[in-house]
């Protein structure tokens, strides 16, 4: 089963709820606001599988020891159950807007060994003063404009602003060539991420993973259909993994590879 945030259990929003209240007890005075984007803002979130993607914005830079007890909150909540993918930017670094997007703070589970080290061990490998930049922001900031939600705070629009179409692009296309590359270590993630920039191509649709699979279901050829039923099924809990085989799935990433190309070369 899939939610929305209207429609999420009430034990997600108490969850989201929470992780808002912790990281306000520790720099509430200088957030701007905090933005929901991803399956859970559009509808596609899977309780048992899916990340919680929250931007929030800040008036001022965040010293180390924020950002280390920010790590230390995100390690203690995230996973607990749901995982979560959080990024906090500088109000000031949007007000001119930059491709890719420097950002104060970044959590997901792929940090998290590298900041229980750096914390572990007194470092600062990992949490310091280095300005970052993550070229998914740009990604991320037009869903939120699109499909997004202002939990608390100013208004989105005032906030972020527009992110050029090539900037989108150049974004979505670097999750599609590593989704290409990794399509066997997390096929469900990469199939769907790959149907939904092949959407955007075709259709210039900006959807929710689930929404692109449902979508290709009956607009792809009849021989993959089988396939991306099986890859949404999979998706929202309704068959497990075993039933996918690499054929079938290289069959389908060949099959959108070619398309999006001859798309992006105007061939399409």
């Amino acid at each position: 089963m899939s939610y929305s945030w209207k429609t999420c259990p009430a034990k997600v929003k108490d969850f989201v709820d929470k992780l808002q209240l912790r990281i306000n007890e520790r720099i509430g005075e200088n957030v701007v606001g905090s933005y929901l984007h991803g399956s859970l803002a559009m509808g596609g979130f899977n309780p048992s599988q899916s990340d919680i993607d929250l931007l929030f914005v800040t008036k001022d830079s965040l010293a180390i020891e924020e950002k280390r007890d920010l790590a230390r909150i995100l390690l203690d909540l995230s996973n607990s159950p749901y995982p979560v993918e959080l990024s906090i930017l500088h109000a000031e670094s949007l007000r001119s807007w930059k491709h890719p997007c420097p950002f104060e703070f970044h959590y997901s589970e792929f940090w998290r060994g590298r900041y229980q080290e750096d914390l572990h061990k007194h470092t600062f490998h990992y949490l310091n003063e280095e300005m970052k930049v993550d070229p998914d922001l740009a990604a991320h900031i037009t869903i939120l404009h699109h499909r997004g939600i202002c939990l608390r705070g100013w208004p989105i629009d005032n906030v972020f602003p527009p992110v050029p179409k090539s900037d989108y692009i150049a974004s979505i296309m670097g999750d599609f060539e590593d989704c290409l590359t990794n399509i066997e270590d997390n096929p469900i993630y990469c199939t769907l991420n790959l149907l939904r920039v092949y959407w955007y191509w075709k259709d210039g649709i900006i959807s929710s993973k689930l929404e692109a699979g449902q979508w290709a279901i009956s607009h792809l050829p009849r021989k993959l259909q089988d396939t991306i039923h099986k890859v949404v099924a999979c998706y929202t809990g309704e068959k497990k993994l075993d039933r996918l085989t690499n054929e079938e799935l290289f069959l389908l990433c060949d099959f959108i590879k070619v398309e999006v190309e001859n798309m992006r070369e105007g061939k399409g």
